[in-house]
């Protein structure tokens, strides 16, 4: 909860919050709970798709949990650039005006998350992730929020903890024989961890 006497249902409107509760009992909460929830904890449940949501019902595991899986299958070592609890901070830290803009972006949407998970799919397997961010801004201007919403997402969310994951990276990847494995809004760009690392002195070469 907000724990300031604030809900969610005070900053919503009713269509806003009925989408709030769709996605709760999407993700096997009860609805009535809508209003306690934090505005960023919703969107994190919105960025999830319909299809994924099913796949993790069924028992198969996301793709992070798989490659950790197979890696220590095969006995290796796996070490997280970040914790789990500085990505939660990353997106708590975000001023409250952002995290609802960011949160009605998303609801307008709530229909076609599978459409959009769809499309970075397709574009990340044509190696065109360069546009992914730029969609994501179109796509909120299109229903009315601001691009500096985003701006504060990309500094904190992307920017912010590539220059981390760089800096954790660098000593595994002297130690040699790494494989790394980040989100792809992670790479592309001119403070994307490929960009960074290159900066460091590594030699990134793609693999056709």
């Amino acid at each position: 909860t907000f724990g300031d006497g604030r809900r969610l249902d005070m900053l919503l409107t009713a269509e806003e919050i009925a989408g709030v509760e769709r996605t709760l009992l999407a993700s096997g909460l009860p609805a009535a709970a809508a209003p306690m929830f934090k505005p960023w904890v919703v969107s994190l449940m919105l960025a999830v798709s319909d299809c994924e949501r099913r796949k993790v019902q069924s028992g198969k595991p996301v793709l992070d949990a798989r490659i950790a899986s197979l890696a220590q299958q095969a006995g290796k070592s796996v070490v997280g650039l970040e914790t789990i609890e500085s990505q939660l901070d990353a997106m708590a830290s975000l001023p409250d005006k952002t995290k609802l803009d960011i949160l009605r972006a998303g609801l307008k949407y709530i229909d076609r998350t599978d459409d959009n998970m769809e499309t970075l799919l397709q574009l990340y397997l044509d190696r065109d992730l360069g546009i992914a961010w730029p969609l994501q801004i179109a796509l909120a201007e299109k229903v009315g929020i601001g691009k500096q919403a985003f701006a504060e997402f990309e500094q904190r969310l992307v920017i912010d903890r590539n220059l981390r994951m760089s800096e954790t990276a660098q000593p595994l990847l002297d130690k040699g024989g790494v494989l790394i494995a980040v989100g792809a809004l992670h790479l592309p760009g001119e403070h994307g961890l490929v960009t960074l690392l290159r900066k460091a002195g590594y030699t990134l070469t793609p693999i056709e």
